[in-house]
């Protein structure tokens, strides 16, 4: 399970097992069957509260992943930005795609 964008609010329900609506119930039974859960947390700046909750759903066996763009591949377009992030959750998952290349990679241009 992917949540993309994640607000900080529905990291924290998450995070602390507050399963009220269909998102954050999603997650918490993805946590329980110890599936793969990626949160994609949107907010920033950062603080202390919002930290110890990324680590509460990372020790229940999330992955959060905030979109952080990636320069190194000299990107051109704001798509090539947001591809690059969507690449990077699909890795996650194994998925193959041609979105943005990996590390080491080329470009496939």
């Amino acid at each position: 399970m992917v949540v993309i964008p994640c607000s900080i609010r529905s990291l924290s329900a998450i995070a602390y097992g507050q399963a009220d609506n269909l998102l954050t119930r999603a997650a918490d039974v993805t946590l329980k069957e110890r599936r793969k859960l990626v949160l994609v947390v949107r907010e920033t700046p950062l603080h202390r509260g919002h930290l110890k909750s990324m680590l509460e759903v990372t020790e229940a066996g999330g992955i959060v992943m905030p979109p952080v763009p990636a320069f190194y591949g000299r990107p051109k377009t704001i798509d090539e930005l947001v591809m690059h992030t969507v690449g990077r959750v699909l890795d996650l998952f194994g998925v193959e795609h041609t979105l943005a290349p990996r590390w080491g990679e080329a470009p496939a241009r």
